[in-house]
């Protein structure tokens, strides 16, 4: 599995969490300083980064990715639809959350977010009571 982050490191702690949630080993982490400009647009920001990542097409459409979003949310959006356009699908994302108590604050894998299955899904509710069409 390739895991291609956009937020801070992850610890090995954090890569064990998510190798036994997704039940998949990580072959590489490709950590990805996500600055960008302001003052331009933000789509060819992020095709970009993507394109810095060590990943030829074939890579996109047959390993499993996971990607850790960057917190702007805006950017988040544009790494999702990059990612669908190259890889033919959506990615599953980690989702972080602080350790509750920890003092200074740690952070853990909570979840492993499956976007494709959250879409399948929601197809259901596209046509209420009737046939998807």
């Amino acid at each position: 599995m390739i895991v291609v982050n956009f937020s801070h490191p992850l610890n090995e702690e954090q890569q064990r969490r998510i190798e036994a949630l997704t039940g998949q080993t990580i072959d590489a982490v490709y950590d990805i300083l996500c600055q960008l400009d302001q003052g331009k647009a933000f789509a060819p920001q992020i095709a970009d980064l993507l394109d810095a990542v060590p990943a030829k097409a074939e890579d996109w459409q047959t390993n499993s990715v996971l990607v850790n979003l960057p917190g702007l949310h805006n950017a988040a959006a544009l790494v999702v639809a990059e990612l669908h356009g190259r890889m033919g699908h959506f990615p599953a994302c980690v989702r972080i959350r602080p350790v509750a108590g920890s003092v200074p604050t740690k952070f853990e894998v909570a979840e492993i977010l499956n976007l494709e299955a959250v879409r399948q899904e929601a197809r259901t509710r596209r046509f209420p009571g009737g046939a998807d069409k």
